[in-house]
């Protein structure tokens, strides 16, 4: 029997919600740091706060740093929901491979950059170490892959770095422990007072799959990322 004050009925978001506010949170970050230099309003002082006068810029990117704590969550999810492991991971590499010319134009404005590495595979390589954690057998070889994973993200110098791969980790080995999950996260979160609000969500969630079901539905989820950096970086150009 469910005790009356149960803080179920409070869980209203599906994955469906959760991966369209990371996607709009995203879009809202992107278009703030691709267009700004374009556009004198977005860099305008509104009104001052602690001695300080805040942008449409400054606010805009604010709201861009819930996207990662929630991808770092969905990805969780996704590694204990698919049926199909090896495609899973495959599909992130794979978009991580897609994405990486639409990333370079939109921050270096230029085809080939290797000091840094779009979002994806940041999330393949969190995805790769819980995989690796969940099935590989024996401490020792378990803790050396890690450690190679590790090793990887640093290498490439993946976006949000070595900590966004262990963030996505660690998000998911506690997502049955909200308290324990918020403890751990919040040090390895980037810009910490403003990702810590997607928390919020995340502990709101309610376990189901929402209207994101089919092929297509998931594909255009994953396709937005380079098609919607891609075409800032257009919008810029003109």
């Amino acid at each position: 029997m469910k005790h009356p004050f149960s803080f179920d009925k409070f869980r209203i978001f599906s994955g469906s919600a959760l991966k369209t506010m990371a996607l709009i949170s995203m879009f809202i970050d992107h278009f703030a740091l691709v267009l700004s230099p374009e556009l004198p309003f977005m860099t305008a002082p509104l009104f001052p706060l602690f001695g300080e006068q805040l942008t449409l810029y400054f606010l805009l990117r604010k709201v861009g740093r819930l996207a990662f704590p929630l991808y770092a969550f969905l990805i969780g999810e996704g590694l204990s929901h698919t049926r199909n492991r090896p495609r899973y991971l495959g599909r992130l590499l794979a978009f991580a491979v897609l994405s990486e010319i639409p990333f370079n134009l939109m921050i270096h404005d230029t085809v080939w950059f290797v000091e840094k590495q779009n979002i994806f595979f940041t999330l393949f390589l969190g995805a790769l170490m819980i995989h690796l954690f969940e099935t590989i057998k024996g401490n020792l070889p378990k803790a050396l892959l890690l450690l190679a994973v590790s090793v990887a993200a640093v290498v490439l110098r993946v976006d949000y770095g070595l900590l966004g791969v262990v963030l996505i980790f660690a998000v998911s080995l506690l997502r049955k422990q909200p308290a324990a999950q918020l403890v751990v996260a919040f040090p390895l979160l980037s810009d910490r007072f403003a990702a810590v609000w997607a928390f919020l969500p995340i502990n709101l969630y309610n376990g189901k799959r929402g209207f994101i079901r089919s092929g297509f539905w998931k594909h255009l989820f994953y396709l937005f990322y380079p098609v919607h950096i891609l075409l800032l970086w257009l919008i810029r150009q003109l």
